[in-house]
């Protein structure tokens, strides 16, 4: 019985001989070199794995090894798959644990160390379409909370905290975020937000997302010159949105949330919860600039201080 040590010194049993232990390690050092994943994402990739060796153990009555992984038939994953579901998980965990050994399976074959085409048969299993969902306040807390957890420097830490904040508590969308420049950081109560169709919107900022925001430039390695672009990526260049929509992927594993929490998911969850707790919903379209709501009249002539009464009496972020 080997094993993969998580962050915390968390330990992972799995079941492999020495020779497929040692591929698993190289494995778990391309994901947190290559790919550049969190200690927290390849841990949890190793847990996925490490549930699929544990079945083949008992599947098979033997310790896997590269004979066993070789001779797999479509069959054979599709009884995992089965395992897997009698034992209570859901379709986006199934989705995850597929997706995670088509990667260990890509990389042994992209390595010479095997290859089993069965593995490109199976389907992951279909979640339904569905729009997407608004986290519950402590899941948005904690994807705040866990965007610090993800990068090595500091200043990025800080970043993917103030990125996912901003989001948040703001309703922004990923690229009215990423298209800001480090002058168009909130200096007030409230900042101006180019939107779709080059619409100008007035958003409120409270206390919490705006020091978010300055500890994260204070941190920064250039100075954060005032005609930068706000959110750099690690070579100082506009942060790419796909960068963050990666960055909350991991949030997402790493917190075991459903594949609907997305960056967009955040800007939902604004007008949520803002509903919710009182707001008006005229008002929070404006806030949003969200044309979409077109079965709604615009909401017009609403001044920045009925904006700000709204958003701080209403905005989870606002509450100590």
């Amino acid at each position: 019985m080997a094993h993969l040590s998580e962050p915390q010194n968390v330990v992972i049993n799995y079941a492999a001989d020495g020779r497929l232990t040692a591929v698993i390690e190289e494995w778990q050092r391309w994901l947190k070199t290559e790919r550049r994943c969190s200690g927290n994402t390849a841990a949890a990739y190793g847990r996925d794995l490490a549930a699929f060796l544990d079945f083949l153990q008992n599947y098979t009555a033997r310790t896997p090894d590269f004979d066993v992984l070789k001779k797999m038939e479509v069959t054979d994953f599709r009884a995992y798959l089965a395992a897997r579901t009698q034992e209570g998980i859901g379709r986006t965990s199934l989705a995850r644990n597929m997706s995670t050994l088509r990667n260990f399976f890509k990389f042994m074959e992209r390595n010479a160390v095997l290859s089993n085409p069965a593995i490109g048969v199976i389907h992951s299993p279909s979640s339904s379409k569905s729009l997407p969902k608004p986290l519950s306040r402590e899941q948005a807390l904690n994807v705040i909370k866990a965007a610090g957890e993800l990068q090595e420097e500091a200043w990025l830490k800080k970043r993917d905290m103030a990125f996912v904040t901003l989001l948040y508590g703001c309703g922004l969308r990923i690229g009215e975020a990423v298209s800001l420049d480090v002058a168009d950081r909130p200096g007030s109560d409230m900042m101006t937000i180019v939107g779709k169709g080059r619409k100008e919107r007035a958003v409120p900022v409270l206390p919490a997302v705006r020091e978010m925001i300055d500890d994260y430039l204070k941190s920064r390695p250039d100075g954060a010159p005032a005609k930068s672009p706000l959110f750099i990526g690690a070579r100082g260049e506009r942060v790419n949105p796909g960068v963050m929509q990666r960055q909350m992927r991991k949030i997402r594993d790493m917190l075991g949330l459903p594949e609907t929490a997305t960056p967009h998911a955040l800007r939902h969850s604004f007008a949520t919860h803002l509903l919710s707790n009182g707001g008006d919903l005229r008002t929070i379209q404006e806030l949003l600039g969200h044309s979409s709501l077109s079965t709604t009249q615009r909401y017009t002539g609403v001044d920045a201080d009925r904006m700000m009464d709204v958003y701080v009496h209403a905005h989870p972020r606002a509450k100590k």
